[in-house]
């Protein structure tokens, strides 16, 4: 069975973190469009979308094990905070996490050379400092909310915003990676080559 591993997504931070796992790897992302997802409980939205991700670019390489994922945030009021679309709906995301706590549902589904599915999803939560008008323009101002479920980061300058988080780091970053190295080994990858 070929050891080809492809990533289905164009993410740089879940990149970072797959070549800091020493692994060998091509980024693929996956054309798949989320908006045609109907689902809306988050844990199977989330598991969803990491699927058809993995789905969509395993029939341009069917002889690889390719990774898909989705992260999916969740506020303390239990409304699903997508990517937004624009600052202002970004500032009111924000907003609503600020000084409060979310959920963070990451999925991961790897697609193997026998066209098997392999999946599970990572919760983890994050709960957020009360954050002032400064702080929350400051952030607006970076830019780095954009294309991110809940508008904002843990693994950059958005750690500043960030008081606690329980739970599995990378997960939160996108990329569950003790999640990963047990996907990965049900589906046949040979991590320790």
């Amino acid at each position: 069975m070929s050891q080809h591993l492809v990533l289905a997504s164009a993410s740089p931070q879940r990149k970072r973190l797959l070549e800091g796992l020493g692994l060998t790897f091509e980024v693929h992302p996956s054309s798949f469009d989320e908006s045609t997802c109907t689902e809306t409980d988050p844990v199977a939205r989330a598991a969803h979308q990491a699927y058809h991700k993995a789905l969509d670019v395993n029939e341009r390489f069917p002889d690889s094990f390719v990774i898909g994922c989705d992260t999916l945030v969740v506020s303390e009021d239990g409304d699903l905070l997508e990517k937004a679309p624009d600052t202002e709906a970004a500032r009111e995301m924000v907003g609503k996490l600020s000084g409060k706590t979310c959920t963070v549902h990451s999925a991961l589904s790897v697609v193997d050379p026998d066209q098997k599915h392999h999946e599970g999803v990572c919760s983890s939560t994050v709960t957020f400092k009360k954050l002032t008008e400064k702080e929350l323009d400051w952030w607006i101002g970076t830019n780095l909310w954009k294309d991110r479920s809940g508008s904002f980061q843990i693994d950059g300058p958005g750690q500043f915003m960030i008081s606690h988080i329980e739970g599995d780091w990378s997960s939160v970053v996108g990329l569950p990676v003790y999640l990963l190295g047990d996907v990965l080994k049900k589906a046949g990858y040979h991590i320790f080559v």
